[in-house]
């Protein structure tokens, strides 16, 4: 194996959050790498993976890149670590689709959209980190402003919000 890809390979290993390219490029300069050049190796490292249908391959999630361990494993390492799935409510949930799709949204909006007080469901999802305040808006009141965070794309494995399902397709889903 290329050493350059060893090395790229191996500091994503050590990383507990997804690493980027640009970060790649910071850890490395001596490699003076380009983006495209970093970007080549983590096509080659996930293609590789992906082949290889081991027990963990390389995503690209939040902005970065992550090995994770394949889905079809989930069972067993849940057996493994004793726990089970963190399961949000229906209200956490429909609070955070909201959010999610209407970023940067307040609080009362939320609350219009779903026709009830969002005030608990809020604060689970502040406290999971999968939302957070990102200022307040210009209005009487300054109330605060509410946006996903990194974590939210990395517990749904999205590179970026671009990659939310639309609104065409979630209603097939529903067929």
């Amino acid at each position: 194996m290329d050493e350059t890809k060893a090395i790229i390979e191996g500091l994503i290993f050590a990383s507990e959050t997804p690493l980027s390219i640009d970060k790649i490029a910071e850890i490395i300069p001596e490699r003076n790498l380009s983006r495209q050049e970093i970007t080549a190796y983590m096509q080659e490292l996930m293609t590789e993976y992906g082949v290889r249908c081991g027990g963990f391959c390389l995503h690209e999630v939040a902005g970065g890149y992550q090995f994770r361990t394949r889905p079809e494993l989930s069972a067993w390492i849940a057996k493994l670590k004793g726990t089970r799935a963190a399961v949000l409510t229906t209200a956490a949930l429909e609070t955070l689709a909201i959010i999610a799709y209407r970023q940067p949204v307040v609080k009362a909006e939320v609350e219009r959209l779903r026709g009830v007080d969002v005030s608990r469901p809020l604060r689970t999802l502040l406290g999971k980190r999968l939302v957070r305040m990102v200022g307040r808006k210009d209005v009487p009141g300054k109330p605060m402003i509410y946006g996903t965070t990194k974590k939210f794309l990395e517990v749904f494995s999205l590179k970026d919000l671009s990659e939310l399902p639309t609104m065409g397709e979630l209603k097939d889903l529903t067929k």
